[in-house]
């Protein structure tokens, strides 16, 4: 279910407004577009596309761009499905607890190829190898 944001909840032109059935007023701790942008970050650091989140939640691709946007509001089972996806917290996605640093940001498409090595015969890994040895050099 998603549920489409045209103005933040519980507010009416900028004044806050008591939650129903209540008589305090409430001031949301987080907000849709904050929430999304850090849902962009880790899915960045972890490497992963727009695509492959969607597929490992089980939604369309325009779903996870709509999160990510803050146009939609994100239920609990969706967030506990992002932070198991993103290897993240709930606290971290919501931002009331600071992302924990994760080191470089993790290209799945360098990995990928990587991965590939392992089934080259030993002559060939050794030649590859050899010229990225080559490049390496040149940075250093």
């Amino acid at each position: 279910m998603h549920i489409l944001l045209s103005s933040p909840p519980y507010t009416h032109a900028g004044e806050a407004q008591p939650l129903p059935g209540t008589r305090k007023h409430y001031r949301v701790p987080v907000d849709e577009k904050a929430i999304g942008a850090r849902i962009r970050e880790l899915r960045k650091r972890q490497g992963m596309t727009q695509t492959e989140l969607a597929a490992e939640l089980g939604i369309n691709q325009s779903a996870v761009s709509d999160y990510e946007k803050g146009i939609v509001r994100m239920h609990a089972a969706m967030l506990a499905g992002v932070a198991k996806a993103l290897k993240a917290s709930a606290d971290e996605i919501l931002g009331l607890e600071k992302a924990k640093p994760n080191g470089h940001p993790v290209d799945r498409r360098f990995l990928r190829r990587i991965e590939k090595l392992d089934r080259l015969s030993r002559r060939d890994q050794q030649a590859l190898l050899g010229t990225i040895d080559a490049f390496l050099t040149k940075v250093s």
